[in-house]
């Protein structure tokens, strides 16, 4: 007896020596003042001097954030006619801001997020993300509480062309081209070529697919149990490059990723953390912290900074 327990004691110190880890300092953090409290969810930059973030308070108002100089000072943008929260942001090539959010409410900005218009995506659903692929298609993805998802196409006065649903939840959309989209979603993560007219499920699962950071061919993904996944041919092949279920590593729930090549990138989530990689995804350092709510998007600056922003209307601006 006392052999197993002096065996379950090494065993218990073996796997706490496993999960220990040296923490790295960014070179500078800076918070930054958003002049809100509400969850920021949503980051982009559409060029060196203007940004924009998307986020709110669920039920009770929505926010939109704006910056002219590159990022380091903020001023909040009112859109009465959208008072909940918005979560997803994307970018069409014409510079064309959608903003997707509660009540099937899609906010569009055509002139760098100075002023906006409201449509609304037929039902009254959760809106995690959309845009228009091509002037007269729009596609957008809705989930409700992770247990199902609508994926709906629009025309261009969002009427409905048609929708699919399945009995799990979507997290966001990805678009590539006018052809070509990815959606990442509760153990799964679907591809259409052929402007959402279609959808194939993809050969990946283990995870609540949270993120995608698409360069062409190569896509890196992670998820909310703390996996990385690869593919180097467009979501044909997909490889595990960190096993968030794995107990010998420590636990992260990752809400956002971001590559600048083949071999660094960084990974944020819950509880502040921040991630780092050299070597494409297989091992990653965790930064001291400096957050302490969740870290829901990341984009990189034109200085090469990096921009952070999550919960109580926090905002990093980190020198990595």
């Amino acid at each position: 007896m006392i052999r197993l327990h002096l065996f379950i004691l090494l065993a218990f110190l073996l796997l706490f020596s496993s999960c220990k880890k040296d923490l790295i300092a960014p070179a500078n953090v800076r918070r930054l003042n958003s002049h809100v409290s509400t969850h920021l969810n949503s980051v982009a930059f559409l060029n060196d001097s203007v940004c924009v973030i998307g986020g709110g308070s669920t039920f009770y108002e929505s926010t939109v954030l704006r910056s002219i100089d590159g990022g380091y000072s903020w001023a909040a943008d009112s859109i009465p006619q959208a008072p909940k929260e918005f979560y997803g942001m994307n970018i069409t090539p014409n510079g064309n801001i959608y903003l997707s959010g509660i009540d099937g409410l899609v906010a569009v900005s055509d002139d760098e997020g100075n002023s906006w218009q409201v449509n609304r995506v037929g039902s009254w659903l959760v809106n995690k993300g959309g845009a228009f692929v091509t002037p007269d298609t729009g596609i957008f993805v809705s989930t409700v509480l992770q247990r199902q998802c609508t994926i709906t196409r629009v025309d261009a006065d969002f009427n409905i062309i048609d929708e699919q649903t399945h009995l799990f939840g979507l997290n966001n959309v990805y678009f590539t081209d006018p052809n070509t989209a990815y959606i990442v979603g509760y153990g799964a993560v679907m591809k259409t070529t052929n402007k959402g007219n279609t959808w194939s499920f993809l050969n990946v699962d283990g995870d609540n697919f949270s993120a995608m950071d698409i360069h062409g061919d190569e896509i890196w993904m992670c998820g909310t149990n703390g996996g990385i996944f690869y593919s180097a041919d467009a979501g044909k092949h997909w490889e595990r490059r960190r096993n968030g279920n794995n107990i010998a590593l420590p636990r992260y729930m990752l809400r956002c990723l971001l590559f600048t090549d083949s071999r660094n990138g960084w990974a944020a989530g819950d509880d502040g953390k921040l991630l780092l990689t050299k070597d494409g995804g297989y091992n990653w350092m965790e930064y001291k912290a400096f957050a302490t709510g969740s870290i829901r998007a990341i984009t990189r600056c034109p200085n090469n900074d990096l921009l952070l922003v999550g919960d109580n209307g926090t905002i990093f601006r980190i020198t990595p």
